[in-house]
């Protein structure tokens, strides 16, 4: 955290209270976490690890403000957003400030390769959250446009993660981690998806529905159009033109993609994800940090049970 604080420092007043507030409603750090790790596979890190975590942690942030803002979302983990208790603009601004200073400190660690990496990340999860706007016909977002988003939106990040913690410690072992952050991405955003159909406020830190009532499609529901009848599909070709959707309306939704399997099945397909990732860690120097790894495969699909 005082890494963190150090990178984003400023005399701004204004921006100062939005970066106090984003740092105390945080999540739990796990992207940094998956970096550090992946820089103690194999020997010890290099001092830049600590700034490199830092960063991706101020990357997934800023990425966290702008998608509120796009969304309109005013709870983000219980608490409300930045664009709720300030404004849309401010929100914007502030993730930008964010992506911009850790641009700056990427510049001066001098480290070309970290900023290619980085840099890829950030430019394909710009384009997946414009792939996600424009996914609105429930009936024709299949299940290859759903893995291609998840991939952008959540796995290249996590992904970089692992392969920064790599460059910072290990390179010998930037390919396999690199493809472990992948895969554990996918895993963890399908079961960050699957929460949203089962989890509760108090579990997901938003209402239960919340992507349904934004419209988006997710897995569970592609796993349950190709069993449900076209009464069904009617019904929720119907929903996805709703503005504002009852709890009702929400509640019925739900219950077709139970009942036509589409839980079930984005279970087993983040269980798959999670497989993979743990196999790109078999051939990695058995010890803590490896441990630590697998661990966060077992989190990550954990949470949707």
């Amino acid at each position: 955290m005082n890494e963190i604080r150090r990178i984003v420092v400023t005399d701004f007043k204004l921006m100062e209270e939005v970066k106090e507030y984003l740092l105390l409603v945080r999540g739990k750090l796990f992207r940094p976490t998956l970096l550090l790790l992946s820089s103690e596979v194999g020997g010890s890190p290099r001092e830049r690890a600590v700034t490199l975590a830092a960063v991706v942690e101020l990357v997934h942030l800023a990425t966290l403000v702008h998608d509120d803002a796009v969304d309109h979302s005013v709870l983000r983990r219980g608490l409300p957003t930045v664009n709720a208790l300030w404004t849309h603009q401010i929100a914007i601004i502030m993730g930008d400030y964010l992506y911009s200073r850790s641009v700056t400190e990427l510049a001066e660690l001098g480290d070309l390769e970290a900023v290619r990496v980085l840099a890829r990340a950030a430019n394909e999860m710009s384009m997946g959250e414009m792939r996600q706007l424009t996914s609105y016909d429930a009936l024709a977002f299949s299940e290859d446009d759903y893995f291609r988003l998840i991939a952008a939106k959540t796995a290249s990040l996590m992904s970089a993660a692992c392969e920064l913690g790599a460059l910072a410690g290990s390179p010998s072992y930037r390919a396999p981690l690199a493809r472990f952050g992948h895969n554990l991405g996918m895993a963890f955003q399908i079961a960050d998806d699957l929460l949203d159909y089962t989890g509760t406020e108090a579990v997901t830190g938003k209402p239960t529905g919340h992507d349904l009532r934004e419209r988006k499609v997710t897995l569970p529901l592609v796993g349950a159009l190709t069993r449900a009848n076209e009464t069904e599909k009617k019904e929720i070709r119907r929903f996805f033109t709703r503005i504002d959707p009852s709890d009702e309306e929400i509640g019925r939704i739900v219950a077709i993609v139970d009942e036509r399997g589409g839980l079930d099945y984005a279970r087993g397909r983040a269980l798959e994800y999670a497989e993979s990732a743990e196999a790109e860690l078999e051939g990695l120097p058995v010890g803590g940090p490896v441990e630590a790894l697998r661990d966060s495969v077992r989190h990550a699909v954990g949470r949707s049970r």
